[in-house]
């Protein structure tokens, strides 16, 4: 599982089941918001591979991007909590 790279390194991981997140309203490409003043978008191609990103430092994006993984991460469940039938 790839997670578990990530949780080794430090970082949290989080899973959000949709049926969770039904009245989130959330950017529909992949991105990391970087310092609360750049959003790097991911752009993939239909075998899910990044084809494309595209950095923003308009405060407005940043701004609603940083509120939506807020909003999302809020209500994710934490890697060693979650179970998939969640």
């Amino acid at each position: 599982m790839t997670a578990e790279v990530n949780i080794a390194s430090g970082e949290q991981v989080r899973w959000l089941p949709r049926r969770r997140a039904l009245d989130l309203c959330v950017p529909v490409n992949d991105y990391w918001v970087f310092d609360g003043g750049l959003v790097r978008f991911h752009h993939f191609s239909g075998n899910g591979e990044i084809v494309e990103d595209e950095l923003s430092d308009d405060p407005s994006i940043v701004r609603l991007c940083a509120r939506a993984f807020e909003a999302a991460w809020e209500r994710a469940i934490p890697h060693d909590q979650y179970l998939p039938a969640d």
